[in-house]
C-alpha cells in the first residue's frame, strides 16, 4: 500500500511539473485576444463550439528538441501538409472556416459585450455534430478521407499534446524546419543553430524568432523568391480560376524600382474584379469587417474567379495574362513586401485549417493557446510589412498591399478584425495602415457597375451600355432589366445600411457617425438649387443610396420622440443658410424670435439621436429624391425637344434638302438623333434607379412622419384638428424652412404623373388631412407659388387629369374638413393670385386659376360642396371679383388664341403659294417659320385656358342665373359673349380657318354650342337689355349669322335655335326702343338729361 501510494505521489508531481512547462512553452494567458474574431454582422463560421476553460493551473509542453524525431517536421511522419479546400479551386475565404476554438469560447465567455443575432447562433451550432466535433457538412470524397485519416491519428480527448506533437504544429503551419532541409519548408540557418545552442522552451518567442527569420531571409534574397518552394496549402489571392480564361496573372512590370523592394506592377481588371463579389458591398464592408456573410459559403464554387498567382506557381517570375479586355484596371504590386503579406496570410488561414481538420485536438486549452499565439503574431508581423517596416516606410499616398487580397476576397476570415485590434490603440499606425486601404477600396469601387451578373453594385455609365442600348429594347425588355436592378441595388443599400447601423450602434462611434451624416448634408446644400454645378456636390446616385439608409434608420423613429424645436437648436448638426426661406416669417422675424429663444435655453433639451436622425433624414431627402426628381423631368422634356426637332426636320426635308444649308440640317439631325438615342438609355437607367415603388414608398411614407409633425405644430389637438385654425401662426411653424411644405407638394406631384400606384399607403390620410388644412389656411404660408403647387397638387389628382389617383381625390373633396371651407379658400385663391409680386405674375396667373376651375367642375358635381357653392354665389363675399376674374381672361385668353390662329391662318396661306413662297429671301423664310412656331404654341396654350373658363361659366349659368345677373356682373358678360361670338361669326371668321385645328385643341362648333348655351341659361329680360347696351359688338345681323351657321352645322337642336332667335328678337326689341328713346331725347336741354337717362 505504502508503495502505491509513493507511485501515485511521484506521479502526481511529475505531471504538475509537466503542465508547468506547458504553460511556459504556450507562453502563458496574457497573449489572448481581448475581444472575439467573430463578426456581430454574420454567422458563426463553421467550428466546434468549445466553452472557455475554466481557471485552473496552467499546463505546459515540456520540450526537449534534441530528442526530436523525423516526424517533427512538416516532411516528417506524415509527408506532406494537408491541402485545403482553397488549392483545390475555392478561395481561402469561402472554404476555410477559419474559426478558432480559442476565439469561440471567448466568443461565449464575453457574449455580453457583442450582440450576437440568436438565430446566427442557432444556425452555427447546427452545423455542429456535438459528439463527434465534426462538421455537419457537405464536403468531397478527398476531404473525407482526410477527415478521417486525421481523425484517427488525433489523441484521444482524454489526453494531452505531447512536445514532439506541438512542436509539429507549429512547424506545419509555418512550413519551416531547422533539423533536415526538404522541398516544400523553408529551411532556417540561424533557428537550427540556435536551438543546436540554446534550445527553446517559450513558444511565444519560438514564433516570434520563425517569422522574423522567414521574413529577414525574403527582404535580403534580391532576386530569388524563398517562398518559391512552397507548395501553398492555401491561395488567399490566387484561388485557382474555375474557368481557364478567367485567369488574371500578376504581370511584372518593365520598371523595375518602382517599389522599395524592386516591386514590379500589373494590372488588376476591373471587369475580372466583378465576377469576385457575390456580396454587393463587399468591397465597402471589407474596410470595417471582412465579409457580411458566412465565410463557409459553399454556393460560390460555380462562380469565376479572377487569378494572381505567387509563390511557387509563379517561379519566381511573372507573365502577364488580363482576362477581359477592359480599360480600367486596378494596379497589384509584385514587391517583396507582397511575398511577405501573402506568407503571412497564408500560415494565418492554416491556423482555422488544422483547426477544422484537428477540432478534438485544437480544443484543448494548450493547443488553442498556442494557435491564438500564432494568429497574434501573425498579424503583428503583417503590420509591419503593411508600414513597410522590414523593407523601406510606405507613405499613404501609396496603394495598400491589402486592397488585391480584400477586392478577390481571400482574406482568411477575422484577418482584418484581429488587425483593426493590434494596431487600433496606435493612431499613427492604424492610419498608416487603413488609410490606403479604404482609398484602395474607393478607387476600386469608381470602376465597378451593375455590368456583371455576379456584381451587384449601384448604376453607374456601363449599365446604360449594356442594358439599354440593344435595338431590340422593349418595353417589357427594360421592366424586367429595371426588376432585376431594383434588386441588385437593394441588397447594395441593405449592407451599406448594416455597415452605418453598426458603426451608430457602438457607443464609442455614434458621434463620429452622426457627424459624418450632417457633413455629407452640409456638403451638399447647393443640390437643392435650380442650376447647379455638378462638381462641387456628389453625384445623385451617391445622395439616393445615403438617403436610403437614413430611411431605414428612421423607420422606427416615434414622432414622440422628435423634437420639433431641434433645426433651431443651438446644438443642431444642419447649417440652414442664413437666407434661407421660411414659411411665414420673415428673415427679421426669424432672427429676433431666435434671439429671443437663445436667451432662455429652457426650451431646448439634450438632443437624441431619434430627432437628429429624423431631421438628417428630412434634409437628405431635400437634397436627393427631390434634385433627381428634377432632372428626371428636365430629362423628358429634353426628349420631347429633340423628338420635335427631329419631326421637323424630317417633315421639312423637302425644303430645306437642296437648299445651301442642307448639310448643316443633315448634321444637326444626325446629333439630334444621337442625343436622343442617348437621353432614351438614361431614362430607362433613370428608371430602374429613381421609378422604385418600394423605394418611393419609403419616401411617402416618411414625408406623412413629417405632415405628422407639422399637424401637431399647427393643433396640438391632432388628429382633432378644428378649422379654421387660429389666426396667429404658431411661430414655430412660421419660422420651419419653406422646402418642408414645398418638398411634400413637389414629391406627391411627382409620383402622381410617374408612380400614381405608391399613393396609397397608410399615410395618405394625413396627406389629404395636410392638404385640405394648408389650403384653407392660405394665410399660414407667405408664399402664394407654394399655395399654388398645393392646387397644382390637388389638380393632377383630379381623376380628369389622372384617372389612376380618382380614389385620392375622393378622400379630398369628401373630407370633413374640406366641405365648408376649400370652395371658399380656392374662390379666394383664384382672385388673389391676379398679384403674386413676380415679375411673371400675368402669365402665371393663368395656369392657377386653369387648376381651380378644373377643380371647381369636379367639386360642383359633388353634392356636399355643391350647397357651398350655392351659399358663396347667393351672399358670398368672393364671388363677384371671382366672375369678374373669370370674365376678364375668358375675354384675354379668347382673344389672344384666335388673334394666333389668325396669323397661323396667314402664314399657312403663304406657304401654300410655293411660287410666292419661293421668292421670298431666306431670313424671312425663316422669320415667318419661327413666328408660325410661337404662335402655335401660344395658340395651344391659351386656348387650354379659354376652354376651362367657358366650361366653368357654362356649367355655373346652368345651375344658378341670378348671381350673374347683377348689375355689377351682368353687362360685362354679355359684353364678353358678344365680343367672342364676333369672333367665331363675324365678317373675319374665315381667318380663323387653319389647317389641323385639332392640334391646337381648337374647336369652332362646340364653342360656338357653349356661348349660345350661356345666351340661352341666362335668357331673360334683364340679361337681354344687357345684351342690347352693349354697342361694341352686338348687331342684329351677328346674331342672324350665328342662327343661319348653327343651323348649317347642326351645332343646335330645332327648339335650341328657336329660342336664341326668340332672344335675338328681345334684344331687337330692346335695341329698336333705345334708338326710339335717343331720338325723342335728342333735343332736350343738357339739364335734363341725366333725369331722363336716369328714368328710362
Amino acid at each position: 500500500m505504502r508503495v502505491h501510494t509513493e507511485l501515485l505521489t511521484c506521479c502526481v508531481l511529475s505531471e504538475q511539473i509537466r503542465r508547468r512547462r506547458l504553460a511556459r512553452l504556450a507562453g502563458g494567458s496574457s497573449s489572448q485576444p481581448t475581444t472575439p474574431l467573430t463578426s456581430p454582422q454574420r454567422e458563426t463560421p463553421p467550428g466546434p463550439p468549445v466553452v472557455a476553460a475554466a481557471p485552473g493551473p496552467s499546463h505546459s509542453l515540456g520540450l526537449n528538441v534534441h530528442s526530436m524525431t523525423p516526424a517533427t517536421s512538416p516532411i516528417g511522419a506524415s509527408g506532406v501538409a494537408h491541402r485545403s479546400q482553397s488549392s483545390e479551386g475555392v478561395s481561402s475565404l469561402s472554404s476555410s472556416p477559419s474559426n478558432s476554438l480559442e476565439t469561440q469560447s471567448q466568443s461565449l465567455s464575453r457574449s455580453q459585450s457583442m450582440d450576437i443575432d440568436s438565430v446566427s447562433c442557432e444556425k452555427s451550432m447546427s452545423q455542429v455534430d456535438v459528439d463527434s466535433g465534426i462538421e455537419n457538412m457537405e464536403v468531397d470524397e478527398n476531404d473525407r478521407r482526410e477527415k478521417r485519416s486525421l481523425t484517427d491519428k488525433e489523441p484521444l480527448s482524454g489526453s494531452e499534446v505531447s512536445e514532439e506533437q506541438a512542436l509539429q504544429l507549429v512547424c506545419k503551419i509555418f512550413r519551416v524546419s531547422w533539423k533536415d532541409r526538404d522541398r516544400d519548408v523553408i529551411f532556417l540557418n540561424s533557428l537550427s543553430a540556435q536551438f543546436k545552442q540554446n534550445p527553446k522552451e517559450d513558444f511565444k518567442d519560438l514564433i516570434g524568432q520563425i517569422l522574423m527569420e522567414v521574413l529577414m531571409m525574403s527582404t535580403q534574397a534580391r532576386d530569388e523568391n524563398p517562398f518559391a518552394s512552397l507548395t501553398a496549402t492555401s491561395q488567399p489571392i490566387a484561388a485557382a480560376a474555375r474557368s481557364p480564361d478567367r485567369s488574371l496573372i500578376l504581370s511584372m512590370g518593365s520598371n523595375p524600382g518602382s517599389s522599395p523592394m524592386f516591386c514590379n506592377v500589373g494590372s488588376f481588371g476591373s471587369s475580372s474584379l466583378s465576377s469576385l463579389y457575390d456580396n454587393p458591398f463587399s468591397l465597402l464592408l471589407l474596410a470595417v469587417s471582412d465579409v457580411s456573410e458566412d465565410s463557409s459559403d459553399e454556393d460560390n464554387e460555380d462562380d469565376d474567379f479572377s487569378c494572381v498567382q505567387f509563390g511557387s506557381s509563379m517561379g519566381g517570375s511573372g507573365s502577364s495574362s488580363i482576362s477581359d479586355s477592359c480599360s480600367d484596371h486596378f494596379t497589384i504590386e509584385n514587391c517583396k513586401e507582397t511575398e511577405m503579406l501573402n506568407y503571412l496570410i497564408e500560415c494565418f488561414d492554416r491556423v482555422g485549417i488544422e483547426e477544422r481538420k484537428a477540432p478534438k485536438m485544437c480544443s484543448q486549452p494548450t493547443v488553442s493557446q498556442l494557435l491564438s499565439n500564432i494568429r497574434s503574431q501573425c498579424i503583428s508581423h503583417a503590420a509591419l510589412v503593411l508600414q513597410g517596416s522590414l523593407t523601406q516606410p510606405r507613405s499613404l499616398q501609396q496603394q495598400s498591399l491589402l486592397v488585391p487580397y480584400m477586392l478577390c476576397r481571400n482574406l482568411p476570415f477575422g484577418f482584418i478584425q484581429e488587425l483593426v485590434r493590434t494596431t487600433y490603440q496606435d493612431e499613427e499606425v492604424f492610419k498608416q495602415i487603413f488609410i490606403p486601404i479604404l482609398q484602395g477600396l474607393a478607387a476600386a469601387s469608381k470602376e465597378c457597375s451593375l455590368d456583371s451578373d455576379n456584381f451587384k453594385y449601384p448604376l453607374m455609365n456601363k449599365v446604360v451600355e449594356k442594358y439599354f442600348s440593344g435595338p431590340a429594347i422593349t418595353l417589357e425588355n427594360t421592366r424586367v432589366v429595371s426588376q432585376s436592378l431594383q434588386h441588385y441595388l437593394e441588397l447594395a443599400r441593405q449592407e451599406l445600411f448594416k455597415i452605418l447601423h453598426s458603426v451608430l450602434l457602438n457607443g464609442e462611434t455614434r458621434e463620429a457617425a452622426l457627424g459624418y451624416m450632417a457633413a455629407v448634408v452640409n456638403a451638399n446644400m447647393k443640390k437643392a438649387q435650380m442650376q447647379t454645378d455638378d462638381r462641387l456636390v456628389s453625384t445623385d446616385g451617391f445622395m439616393l443610396n445615403f438617403l436610403w439608409v437614413l430611411q431605414q434608420l428612421s423607420t422606427k423613429i416615434k414622432l414622440e420622440t422628435v423634437d420639433p424645436m431641434y433645426i433651431f437648436h443651438p446644438r443642431c448638426r444642419i447649417e440652414l443658410p442664413t437666407d434661407e426661406t421660411r414659411v411665414k416669417a420673415t428673415m427679421e422675424d426669424v432672427a429676433a424670435w431666435l434671439a429671443e429663444l437663445y436667451r432662455d435655453p429652457s426650451p431646448f433639451s439634450e438632443p437624441k439621436f431619434p430627432t437628429e436622425c429624423f431631421f438628417l433624414t428630412l434634409h437628405a431627402h431635400h437634397l436627393s429624391i427631390l434634385p433627381s426628381c428634377r432632372r428626371y423631368i428636365r430629362r423628358l422634356r429634353a426628349i420631347r425637344e429633340l423628338n420635335r426637332t427631329v419631326e421637323d426636320l424630317k417633315n421639312n426635308e423637302s425644303q430645306w434638302k437642296d437648299s445651301p444649308l442642307a448639310t448643316r440640317h443633315r448634321e444637326m439631325l444626325k446629333r439630334c438623333k444621337t442625343q436622343l438615342k442617348k437621353l432614351v438609355r438614361c431614362k430607362a437607367c433613370a428608371d430602374a434607379g429613381l421609378l422604385d415603388e418600394n423605394f418611393l414608398r419609403r419616401c411617402l411614407n416618411f414625408y406623412g412622419m413629417v405632415i405628422q409633425l407639422m399637424l401637431r405644430i399647427l393643433d396640438p389637438a391632432y388628429p382633432n384638428i378644428k378649422l379654421p385654425l387660429t389666426p396667429e401662426v404658431p411661430k414655430v411653424f412660421a419660422a420651419l424652412p419653406e422646402f418642408y411644405v414645398e418638398d411634400v407638394a413637389e414629391f406627391l406631384f411627382f409620383i402622381v404623373q410617374y408612380a400614381p400606384q405608391v399613393l396609397y399607403e397608410p399615410c395618405t390620410q394625413d396627406i389629404v388631412m395636410f392638404l385640405v388644412v394648408m389650403l384653407c389656411n392660405q394665410n399660414y404660408i407667405r408664399n402664394p407659388y407654394l399655395v399654388a403647387k398645393l392646387v397644382e397638387v390637388m389638380f393632377m389628382t383630379n381623376p380628369a387629369v389622372q384617372p389612376r389617383t380618382q380614389k385620392f381625390f375622393e378622400m379630398i373633396e369628401n373630407h370633413p374638413l374640406s366641405t365648408k371651407l376649400l370652395v371658399p379658400s380656392l374662390m379666394k385663391f383664384y382672385t388673389d393670385v391676379e398679384h403674386t409680386g413676380a415679375t411673371s405674375e400675368f402669365y402665371d396667373k393663368f395656369t392657377i386659376r386653369y387648376h381651380i376651375s378644373t377643380i371647381f367642375k369636379s367639386l360642383w358635381q359633388n353634392i356636399a360642396h355643391h350647397g357651398t357653392f350655392m351659399e358663396e354665389f347667393n351672399s358670398g363675399k368672393q364671388f363677384v371679383r371671382y366672375i369678374n376674374m373669370l370674365i376678364n381672361d375668358t375675354t384675354f385668353l379668347l382673344d389672344e388664341s384666335l388673334e394666333s390662329l389668325k396669323r397661323i391662318h396667314e402664314v399657312q396661306e403663304e406657304m401654300k403659294n410655293k411660287e410666292q413662297w419661293d421668292l421670298l429671301p431666306r431670313e424671312q423664310q425663316q422669320a415667318r417659320q419661327s413666328q408660325l412656331a410661337q404662335d402655335e404654341r401660344v395658340s395651344r396654350s391659351y386656348l387650354a385656358l379659354a376652354t376651362e373658363t367657358v366650361d366653368m361659366f357654362h356649367i355655373l349659368t346652368k345651375q344658378v342665373q341670378k348671381p350673374f345677373l347683377r348689375p355689377e356682373l351682368g353687362p360685362r358678360l354679355a359684353a364678353m359673349l358678344n365680343f367672342n361670338l364676333q369672333q367665331l361669326c363675324g365678317p373675319k371668321c374665315r381667318d380663323l380657318k387653319v389647317e389641323n385645328p385639332e392640334k391646337y385643341g381648337f374647336e369652332p362648333k362646340k364653342l360656338l354650342d357653349q356661348l349660345t348655351d350661356i345666351y340661352l341659361q341666362l335668357d331673360c329680360a334683364r340679361f337681354a337689355k344687357a345684351i342690347a347696351d352693349d354697342q361694341r359688338s352686338y348687331s342684329k345681323e351677328l346674331f342672324e349669322e350665328v342662327i343661319s351657321k348653327m343651323r348649317k352645322a347642326g351645332i343646335k337642336s330645332t327648339i335650341a335655335i328657336e329660342k336664341f332667335k326668340l332672344l335675338a328678337e328681345k334684344v331687337e326689341e330692346i335695341v329698336a326702343k333705345n334708338a326710339r328713346a335717343e331720338i325723342d331725347y335728342s333735343d332736350a336741354p343738357d339739364e335734363f338729361r341725366g333725369k331722363w337717362a336716369f328714368l328710362n
